[in-house]
């Protein structure tokens, strides 16, 4: 029973140098082809190139770890041991960047056992997923916040009512003695339709005077770093 269990430890997958470069070049050209579907289904600020090249590295270096690990038992709960102790610090700037590590990774693991006909397949389907709803974004959330002498008050509620309805949802309500300051939150095309056909939402609150200022915030699902 002892010698069984130092076998399976000792146990090694030797691979001839053909395979080990077949590895590495199936990892390659999947990772090129991860590359390709990163830089179509993201564009403008949230597109980094650093990120995308990292991504053919990191499916080449997780194929080399497979490759070294193969069948040893001991080499794997080591290298599971080493890599525990690694912290990443890097902010996900887009929640579909996550999505690509994680491709990346799965198409290392089957590229360093051998199992190009399973990375082919899935990453084929994820790259035709990605294509179809990659490219689609989040409604913005707008936040308007208007400062005003307090005889306004009521003003600055009928007016808001008048624009969105029920579409413009109060988050804030702060007072002083003489100034009261509102923050509204609603959709992008909740407030671009406002400004059709009338009078702008701007201009309509300059309009009540006392108005001390109106800013126009852009909220979105980014993480800055």
């Amino acid at each position: 029973m002892k010698k069984y269990i130092l076998d399976i430890f000792d146990k090694t997958n030797a691979l001839s140098p053909q395979n080990i470069i077949l590895h590495l070049v199936v990892a390659s050209i999947i990772g090129c082809f991860i590359f390709l579907s990163y830089r179509l289904s993201h564009n403008g600020s949230i597109y980094s190139k650093k990120f995308n090249v990292s991504l053919i590295m990191l499916t080449v270096l997780t194929a080399t770890v497979m490759t070294v690990i193969g069948n040893n038992i001991a080499l794997s709960l080591g290298m599971v041991g080493a890599l525990s102790i690694v912290r990443f610090r890097t902010a996900i700037k887009d929640s579909r960047d996550t999505v690509y590590i994680f491709w990346t990774i799965i198409v290392g693991i089957c590229c360093g056992v051998g199992d190009y006909l399973v990375a082919s397949l899935g990453s084929a389907i994820v790259f035709i997923l990605l294509l179809a709803f990659g490219r689609i974004k989040n409604d913005n959330r707008m936040l308007l916040i208007i400062r005003t002498d307090r005889i306004n008050e009521q003003k600055i509620e009928a007016l808001i009512f008048q624009y969105f309805n029920r579409k413009a949802v109060m988050r804030v309500k702060n007072t002083t003695d003489s100034s009261i300051e509102f923050i509204y939150e609603l959709t992008k095309k909740t407030l671009d339709r406002a400004s059709l056909g009338q009078k702008s939402i701007t201009d309509a609150i300059y309009d009540l005077g006392n108005i001390e200022y109106f800013n126009v915030v852009m909220q979105n699902d980014e993480i800055s770093s």
